[in-house]
């Protein structure tokens, strides 16, 4: 049994949407446990005992959110070496256009040689000024397909053994 871990944070509610997006998604798919975890809750053995990863995040000031930092900072070293060549993605919700957090994910990604099966799928909310940003967000089923496709795609990977 393969193990899809799909590892996110929200502050308004888009990043955890698209992540649970993808994991219904992912769930139906024969051969494959498919476990929602957040950030925070994350330790060292949840990333060594998964398969693939998705890691769904907002940006925030042109970097991942710090929570998801924070989780990348405490398991990086305990998972160095060990991780190599399993397939990822990247969720990313941004108020412009999530270069930054994207970048800051593939350079993580690289130090523990994993292999991106997607280009990062960032989701713009335009949010703007103070009061937009901080808005709870509610993502349309239309906005939300795209990360839904992603986890059913990652799944059948990896239940197929394609990646």
């Amino acid at each position: 049994m393969k193990t899809l871990l799909i590892v996110w944070h929200s502050r308004t509610g888009a990043a955890r949407q698209m992540a649970e997006a993808a994991a219904r998604a992912a769930r139906p798919e024969a051969g494959l446990t498919t476990r929602l975890v957040a950030a925070t809750d994350v330790q060292p053995q949840d990333l060594l005992a998964a398969d693939g990863y998705l890691f769904a995040c907002p940006e925030n000031l042109a970097s991942m959110s710090g929570a998801m930092k924070e989780m990348f900072d405490r398991t990086y070293y305990p998972c160095l070496e060990r991780l190599n060549g399993r397939p990822y993605a990247v969720l990313i919700a941004a108020g412009s256009d999530g270069e930054g957090a994207a970048r800051q994910i593939a350079r993580i990604a690289t130090g523990w040689r994993l292999k991106a099966i997607a280009e990062p799928l960032i989701f713009n909310t335009n949010a703007q000024t103070p009061d937009a940003i901080l808005a709870e967000k509610t993502l349309s089923a239309a906005e939300l397909t795209p990360c839904a496709e992603l986890g059913a795609a990652m799944a059948a990977g990896l239940a197929l053994g394609v990646f």
